[in-house]
C-alpha cells in the first residue's frame, strides 16, 4: 500500500478507495489530464441506429428485462437479435457506463462480449451487422473506418462525441474526465517529479495526439498550482 507513485484512473476515487488512503497515511493529488466521450458503436452496415436514447440505452443494458432484439429498442428497428460488445467488469469504462446509464455502478446485463482489449470489441462489432458496444472515443478514433458512430440523446437531443462535445459536456451523460494520482511522499523524488511536472507541461498535445480530448491549459495550470 502507498508503493504507487502516479496511478491513471477514468473515473474519480470512490468513497472507499479515499478512506483506504486515508487509512494508511497516504497523501495524493487529484490531476485532471484530459477528457473522453463514451462512444456507442454499431456495424457500418447498421442502417437504422442513427441515435439512441439514455431510455433505449438502459433497455438495451439493465439486466432487469433487457432487450434481446432490436425492434424491442424501436419498432421501426429490425426484428433481429442483438450481439452486444463492451468492457470487462474491471473496467473504468465500464463503471462509468453503468453508472450513468443504468444508474448504479456495476450493474448490467451479464450476456455480452466482455473484453478488456478493445481491439477484440472492434472486431467483433465490425464483424457483426446486429452488434452493438461501447468503449473510450480514442479507440473508437482508432477504428472508425471500420464502425459507425451512434448519437446519444439525453433529453436535448442527438449528440454524437466529437472534440467540441467531448469537452463542453454537451455530449451528455457520457463525457467523463480523466484522471492521475500522484503520490505526494513519491513526488518528493526527482524523478517523480520531473515526470509530473513534464505531464503537465506536454500533456495537451500528448493527450491529443492519442485521441482523448485536452482539458485546457487552465486545467493544467490549476494542477500545477495543486502540486505547489
Amino acid at each position: 500500500m502507498g508503493d504507487t507513485a502516479i496511478s491513471n484512473a477514468p473515473r474519480p476515487s470512490k468513497d472507499e478507495e479515499v478512506a483506504t488512503a486515508k487509512d494508511n497515511g497516504i497523501s495524493y493529488t487529484e490531476l485532471i489530464v484530459a477528457y473522453d466521450g463514451i462512444s456507442v458503436i454499431v456495424n457500418l452496415d447498421n442502417d437504422w441506429a442513427e441515435c439512441l436514447t439514455v431510455e433505449q440505452l438502459n433497455k438495451i443494458w439493465n439486466p432487469e428485462n433487457p432487450a434481446e432484439n432490436w425492434n424491442e429498442i424501436d419498432p421501426s428497428f429490425p426484428d433481429a437479435k442483438l450481439s452486444l460488445y463492451g468492457p470487462s467488469t474491471d473496467s473504468g469504462t465500464f463503471d462509468y457506463f453503468t453508472d450513468e446509464i443504468n444508474g448504479d455502478e456495476g450493474v448490467s446485463r451479464a450476456d455480452y462480449v466482455a473484453s478488456e482489449d478493445d481491439n477484440v470489441l472492434v472486431m467483433g462489432v465490425s464483424g457483426d451487422k446486429n452488434s452493438l458496444g461501447y468503449f473510450g472515443y480514442a479507440y473508437y478514433q482508432e477504428s472508425k473506418d471500420d464502425l459507425k458512430l451512434v448519437a446519444v440523446d439525453s433529453g436535448s437531443g442527438c449528440v454524437k462525441p466529437s472534440p467540441q462535445t467531448i469537452l463542453s459536456g454537451e455530449y451528455s451523460p457520457l463525457s467523463r474526465p480523466l484522471f492521475i494520482y500522484v503520490n505526494m511522499d513519491s513526488y518528493k523524488r526527482p524523478e517523480v517529479k520531473m515526470l509530473v511536472d513534464f505531464y503537465m507541461e506536454h500533456g495537451p498535445e500528448l493527450t491529443n495526439e492519442v485521441g482523448y480530448v485536452s482539458s485546457g491549459s487552465g486545467v493544467y495550470e490549476e494542477n500545477i498550482n495543486k502540486l505547489k
